[in-house]
Protein backbone atom coordinates (compact mmCIF):
# COMPACT_ATOMS: atom_id res chain seq x y z
CA UNK A 1 0.00 0.00 0.00
CA UNK A 2 1.20 3.28 -1.25
CA UNK A 3 1.60 6.05 1.71
CA UNK A 4 0.12 9.26 0.36
CA UNK A 5 2.77 11.86 0.03
CA UNK A 6 1.92 15.96 1.11
CA UNK A 7 1.93 18.76 -0.65
CA UNK A 8 5.33 19.74 0.96
CA UNK A 9 6.70 16.23 0.64
CA UNK A 10 5.61 16.93 -3.66
CA UNK A 11 7.44 20.56 -3.77
CA UNK A 12 10.39 18.92 -1.78
CA UNK A 13 10.84 16.19 -4.50
CA UNK A 14 10.53 18.18 -7.48
CA UNK A 15 12.98 21.11 -5.81
CA UNK A 16 15.67 17.74 -5.29
CA UNK A 17 15.10 17.44 -8.79
CA UNK A 18 16.07 20.67 -9.49
CA UNK A 19 19.03 20.78 -7.58
CA UNK A 20 19.96 17.57 -9.04
CA UNK A 21 19.75 18.64 -12.67
CA UNK A 22 21.74 21.85 -11.60
CA UNK A 23 24.68 19.89 -9.64
CA UNK A 24 25.36 17.38 -12.15
CA UNK A 25 24.36 18.89 -15.63
CA UNK A 26 26.56 21.32 -16.74
CA UNK A 27 23.81 22.24 -19.90
CA UNK A 28 21.81 23.05 -17.28
CA UNK A 29 24.01 25.50 -15.42
CA UNK A 30 24.73 27.00 -19.12
CA UNK A 31 20.87 27.05 -19.45
CA UNK A 32 20.35 28.85 -15.99
CA UNK A 33 23.28 31.28 -16.72
CA UNK A 34 21.90 32.41 -19.82
CA UNK A 35 18.53 32.56 -18.36
CA UNK A 36 19.98 35.06 -15.96
CA UNK A 37 21.75 37.21 -17.90
CA UNK A 38 18.45 37.72 -20.42
CA UNK A 39 16.72 38.56 -17.69
CA UNK A 40 19.20 41.07 -16.30
CA UNK A 41 19.47 41.99 -19.70
CA UNK A 42 16.23 42.64 -20.18
CA UNK A 43 15.62 45.07 -17.53
CA UNK A 44 17.03 47.24 -19.22
CA UNK A 45 14.79 47.58 -22.19
CA UNK A 46 11.41 48.89 -21.27
CA UNK A 47 9.38 45.31 -22.49
CA UNK A 48 6.00 45.06 -22.71
CA UNK A 49 4.08 42.50 -20.91
CA UNK A 50 3.84 40.02 -23.92
CA UNK A 51 7.42 40.34 -24.68
CA UNK A 52 8.18 39.60 -20.95
CA UNK A 53 5.93 36.37 -21.31
CA UNK A 54 7.69 35.56 -24.39
CA UNK A 55 11.16 35.44 -23.03
CA UNK A 56 9.93 33.35 -19.48
CA UNK A 57 8.53 31.04 -21.65
CA UNK A 58 11.18 30.54 -23.91
CA UNK A 59 13.37 30.45 -21.26
CA UNK A 60 11.07 27.41 -19.24
CA UNK A 61 10.52 26.20 -22.34
CA UNK A 62 14.44 25.06 -22.65
CA UNK A 63 15.18 24.31 -18.62
CA UNK A 64 12.28 21.80 -19.01
CA UNK A 65 13.38 20.31 -21.78
CA UNK A 66 16.76 20.16 -20.16
CA UNK A 67 15.49 18.69 -17.50
CA UNK A 68 13.09 16.42 -19.41
CA UNK A 69 16.44 15.09 -21.57
CA UNK A 70 18.15 14.28 -17.77
CA UNK A 71 15.16 12.18 -16.33
CA UNK A 72 15.24 10.23 -19.80
CA UNK A 73 18.90 9.52 -19.83
CA UNK A 74 19.11 8.49 -16.06
CA UNK A 75 16.01 6.48 -16.86
CA UNK A 76 17.90 4.79 -20.27
CA UNK A 77 21.38 4.19 -17.37
CA UNK A 78 19.29 2.94 -15.21
CA UNK A 79 18.40 0.06 -17.85
CA UNK A 80 21.07 -0.83 -19.47
CA UNK A 81 24.89 -0.79 -18.70
CA UNK A 82 26.08 -1.68 -22.06
CA UNK A 83 25.41 -0.16 -25.52
CA UNK A 84 22.15 -0.30 -27.01
CA UNK A 85 20.79 1.47 -30.50
CA UNK A 86 17.63 1.70 -28.96
CA UNK A 87 19.29 3.43 -25.60
CA UNK A 88 21.26 5.72 -28.07
CA UNK A 89 18.26 6.96 -30.42
CA UNK A 90 16.31 7.73 -26.90
CA UNK A 91 19.15 9.96 -25.17
CA UNK A 92 20.00 11.39 -29.07
CA UNK A 93 16.04 12.22 -28.72
CA UNK A 94 15.53 13.84 -25.92
CA UNK A 95 19.15 15.71 -26.51
CA UNK A 96 17.45 17.17 -29.59
CA UNK A 97 14.88 18.02 -27.85
CA UNK A 98 16.30 20.50 -25.68
CA UNK A 99 18.20 21.86 -29.30
CA UNK A 100 15.26 22.63 -30.56
CA UNK A 101 13.96 24.57 -27.68
CA UNK A 102 17.17 26.66 -27.72
CA UNK A 103 17.12 27.19 -31.03
CA UNK A 104 13.18 28.80 -30.16
CA UNK A 105 14.61 30.32 -27.39
CA UNK A 106 17.40 32.04 -29.91
CA UNK A 107 14.65 33.37 -32.05
CA UNK A 108 12.14 34.32 -29.43
CA UNK A 109 15.36 36.66 -27.80
CA UNK A 110 16.29 37.95 -31.43
CA UNK A 111 12.30 38.82 -32.16
CA UNK A 112 12.05 40.87 -28.83
CA UNK A 113 15.47 42.47 -28.55
CA UNK A 114 16.31 42.82 -32.35
CA UNK A 115 14.07 46.42 -33.01
CA UNK A 116 15.02 47.19 -29.48
CA UNK A 117 18.53 46.97 -29.82
CA UNK A 118 18.17 48.53 -33.40
CA UNK A 119 16.52 51.68 -31.58
CA UNK A 120 19.19 52.24 -29.52
CA UNK A 121 22.41 51.82 -32.03
CA UNK A 122 20.09 54.14 -34.29
CA UNK A 123 20.75 51.55 -37.43
CA UNK A 124 23.97 49.96 -36.95
CA UNK A 125 21.64 47.23 -37.83
CA UNK A 126 20.61 48.50 -40.78
CA UNK A 127 20.14 45.32 -43.35
CA UNK A 128 18.32 43.72 -40.85
CA UNK A 129 15.80 46.50 -40.45
CA UNK A 130 15.58 47.12 -44.23
CA UNK A 131 14.78 43.58 -44.88
CA UNK A 132 11.60 41.81 -44.51
CA UNK A 133 12.00 40.23 -40.71
CA UNK A 134 9.59 37.09 -41.35
CA UNK A 135 11.77 36.44 -44.73
CA UNK A 136 15.26 36.65 -42.70
CA UNK A 137 13.46 34.18 -39.98
CA UNK A 138 12.07 32.28 -42.58
CA UNK A 139 15.23 31.39 -44.23
CA UNK A 140 17.36 31.13 -40.46
CA UNK A 141 14.96 28.43 -39.98
CA UNK A 142 15.02 26.63 -43.74
CA UNK A 143 19.41 26.65 -43.04
CA UNK A 144 18.42 25.20 -39.69
CA UNK A 145 16.84 22.43 -40.80
CA UNK A 146 18.71 21.88 -44.24
CA UNK A 147 21.90 21.81 -41.80
CA UNK A 148 20.23 18.81 -39.84
CA UNK A 149 18.79 16.94 -42.39
CA UNK A 150 22.40 16.86 -44.53
CA UNK A 151 24.53 16.12 -40.65
CA UNK A 152 21.76 13.41 -40.28
CA UNK A 153 21.98 12.22 -44.22
CA UNK A 154 25.82 12.39 -43.99
CA UNK A 155 26.07 10.42 -40.44
CA UNK A 156 23.87 8.00 -41.19
CA UNK A 157 26.28 7.13 -44.25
Amino acid sequence: MKIRKGLKDSFGYALAGIIYALKTQRNMRIHFIAALAVLLFSSFFNLSKFELLALFFAIVFVIFAEMINTAIESTVDILTDEYHPKAEIAKNVAAGAVLIAVFNSIVVGVLVFLKKINEICFGSIFIVTQSNLHFIFIVIIALFLIAILLIAFYISK
